[in-house]
């Protein structure tokens, strides 16, 4: 599905209508900035792993995140990857 007014590397905002976590089955938002940059800062760092046990090693140019603000799924060209695998656990930030 494409739509005309999306930009090559921004998602459609319509998509958080009808997507949700696969795992929790909860609805999922844009991530805010804020906590963007933050998980941003924390790849860098090299202490962030996804579910697959990968360490992050890239930051994200934007993030689905769960409303319940604990999964988040990178965003990347524009198309959210909603695998179980690729998710992150956010609650590592606090730790």
């Amino acid at each position: 599905m494409v739509f005309a007014d999306a930009g090559p590397a921004e998602m459609d905002k319509r998509l958080l209508d009808i997507i949700c976590c696969p795992a929790t089955h909860l609805p999922l938002e844009l991530l805010a900035a804020e906590r963007l940059s933050r998980l941003n800062a924390a790849i860098a760092g090299g202490g962030i792993r996804n579910q697959g046990e990968q360490v992050l090693s890239e930051s994200l140019a934007e993030a689905l995140v769960t409303n319940n603000g604990h999964f988040a799924y990178p965003v990347r060209d524009g198309i959210p990857i909603l695998l179980d695998h690729e998710c992150i656990d956010l609650r590592q930030l606090a730790t």
